[in-house]
């Protein structure tokens, strides 16, 4: 599997992250952080790329930070790795490209914390989800954030304060998982899925998502506002203009990506 602690995969317009420490569940330490965020950058970049995925080798997803690290730093330290671990979850929302996480076996503590920061999450049927830091000491304080907005927040304290495991079919109720499929189809899924995504026109999705999590923390009637302005813009892009005339054609868009 080689030694790198990411490794890289292109499929056509999708791009694949594969969390590369199994040994330890693919704990997060520095060095797989930094190569996920430059990897990001690289392929925000790039016109190459329509969706990532996002997926851990070996017999988990990821299984948080890795707690020997932790152990060995300093607060300093432990504050300089946590800042670049959050980067991860703001990259992510920022990235015009959507960012789909496939996760299966232990998906927990960071690791719960990078599927919910994903996009989409398709999730093998063997999947835990997990914000165990109660069990040591520690309260789950930075994947707290993402999981909530994507649960609620009842929900997301029972999981934080109890630090019981949850099935990826209470995930998938819950609204953690977009869907789950069989065991070892998870990479498999949300390729499919990032395709689809890809052949869609990346104009859309360039100006789509980013004002979706922004515009999500907005007061609604701001949100309102701030939408109509926003799409009054975006309607005057070519791939608008290509959409609108093929439907009145009754044909098939060809994307410009512009």
């Amino acid at each position: 599997m080689g030694d790198e602690p990411l490794r890289f995969e292109r499929r056509g317009a999708v791009a694949i992250l594969t969390l590369n420490r199994p040994r330890v569940l693919n704990a997060l330490n520095e060095p797989m952080i930094d190569a996920i965020l430059e990897r990001f950058a690289q392929i925000e970049k790039s016109d190459d790329f329509g969706a990532v995925v996002i997926e851990g080798a070996g017999k988990a997803f990821c299984s948080g930070h890795d707690l020997n690290e932790l152990l060995n730093a300093n607060a300093l330290e432990r504050r300089h790795l946590f800042t670049k671990s959050i980067k991860v979850y703001e990259d992510i929302a920022r990235m015009s490209k959507p960012v789909i996480a496939a996760v299966h076996g232990y998906t927990t503590a960071a690791g719960c914390g990078l599927a919910a920061a994903c996009d989409m999450v398709i999730a093998s049927e063997d999947s835990i989800f997990q914000t165990p830091g109660v069990n040591i000491g520690l309260f789950c304080l930075t994947p707290m954030i993402p999981l909530q907005r994507c649960i609620g927040r009842k929900k997301a304290l029972e999981m934080l304060i109890t630090g019981d495991p949850v099935s990826a079919s209470e995930a998938e109720r819950l609204g953690l998982a977009n869907r789950v499929v069989p065991k070892g189809k998870h990479v498999e899924s949300a390729v499919v899925l990032a395709e689809k995504i890809s052949s869609k026109s990346r104009t859309a999705y360039r100006i789509g998502k980013p004002a979706f999590y922004l515009m999500g923390d907005m007061e609604y009637v701001d949100a309102l506002h701030y939408a109509k302005d926003l799409i009054a813009l975006a309607s005057t892009s070519m791939d608008t203009e290509e959409g609108i005339k093929a439907l009145l054609e009754k044909r098939t868009p060809q994307w410009k990506n512009r």
